[in-house]
Formats: structure tokens, sequence, C-alpha cells
């Protein structure tokens, strides 16, 4: 990992202490997540409650500018303007690069009909099995580590050749057994985990972001 993403881990240490025995994960993980990335892979990522909305957080992190912007190849610009040049500029000057990143919690019909006609167990899994290609990486948020529809997503992940990243709380629960890594934040309480995960994966994206489009100023 290049020299210069270390100091996003340190100043996030430096802001919170507490994060200092997950340092090691921390560094796993990005290399897991920009593996995938180099390879044109992508990020599967799912959670319940505010763990669900943790999930379309890190997806509109990584899916549009974060600290720097990221703009379009010279050579797509030059293709849209050849199509329509009026729209074409604009398109060119507002798009922005992505890392393409699914948080599986925002598919309202297809959710909601698998858990009518089947249960709420699999609807991860089942998206996962969709959206999921071998490659891939699903980024597993579970503040008790133990919830079943995780879980179950995690399982057939293993099973596609998709690494497991769990974002956990203290002991990383039985998603730790199915995880490649997992960040374990030093919590317990539910709101305390969350308040964690919001900083690690901010850590994460920024560092994504600076290898990705370029060095970012912290």
């Amino acid at each position: 990992m290049e020299t210069r993403l270390i100091k996003y881990i340190e100043r996030l240490t430096e802001r919170y202490p507490e994060l200092l025995c997950c340092y090691e994960e921390i560094v796993e993980a990005y290399k897991i997540i920009e593996n995938a990335y180099e390879n044109n892979n992508k990020l599967l990522i799912a959670g319940n409650g505010g763990s669900a909305a943790d999930s379309e957080h890190i997806a509109g992190e990584l899916m549009k500018s974060f600290k720097k912007q990221r703009k379009v190849p010279k050579d797509f610009e030059e293709k849209l303007i050849a199509i329509d040049y009026k729209r074409g500029k604009y398109l060119a000057d507002n798009l922005e690069c992505c890392l393409t990143a699914v948080p599986l919690v925002a598919h309202e019909a297809l959710t909601t009909a698998y858990i009518n006609d089947v249960d709420g167990l699999g609807v991860f899994a089942q998206q996962l099995f969709g959206f999921g290609r071998s490659g891939d990486v699903f980024l597993a948020i579970s503040t008790s580590g133990n919830s079943k529809n995780i879980i179950n997503a995690a399982i057939v992940a293993k099973a596609m050749n998709i690494k497991v990243t769990g974002l956990t709380g203290n002991d990383g629960g039985e998603l730790a057994k199915f995880a490649d890594v997992t960040i374990k934040v030093p919590a317990t309480e539910t709101y305390m985990v969350q308040e964690l995960h919001l900083p690690v994966y901010h850590c994460l994206c920024l560092m994504l972001e600076d290898h990705f489009f370029g060095e970012n100023i912290i």
C-alpha cells in the first residue's frame, strides 16, 4: 500500500485513538477492496437499520467525488460531445468517475417481494447471488456480528469467490468466522458501534479515492 495512504489511518487514529486496535484490519480491508477495483470488480454492501443507512452512505461516497474532483476521461468527453455538443459538454463537465458500489438495501421492489414470498433471512443473499461476480467484495455491516441475513449473504459470497469484509462491534460475532477480514470496533452498544463505523468507512473511502483519482489533502 502506498505510503501516502497510511496518513489517512494515522489521522483516523489520532482523532479516534480507540480505533488504533483496528489498524491492521483497516489496512487489510483496504487492500482487499482496492484489489477488487483494480481488477474491474465492485463492492456490494449490506446492513440492517442504521447499518442499512451506512450502506447507502458508503455507496454515495464511492459512486461520485468525495473530496477530489473526478472528471471523466478525455476520450469519453470527446465521445459525449460528438453525439450532441451542448448536452455532451454539460455531461462531460458534470459527470464524475465512480468506484462501483451497490447497496443491497436500496432495491425496495425486489427486497419486499422476496420477503413476502420467502422471508427476510435470505433477502441479501438473493441479491448478492444475482448482482455478485467472482472477484467482487461484500462489505458486511453488523453491529453485533450476528445478523442472520448478513451471515447468509456472507456464506453465498464465499461460495461465489467473493471476498467478505466484516464491519462489526467488539467481538465480531459469528460473522467473523466467514469474513476474510473483520474490522471490530471497540464498542458493544449498537449506537456506539455505529458512531465508530462512520469514521472507519470514511477513511476507507478517502484512501480509495486517493489511490484511484489522485492525492487528497486532509
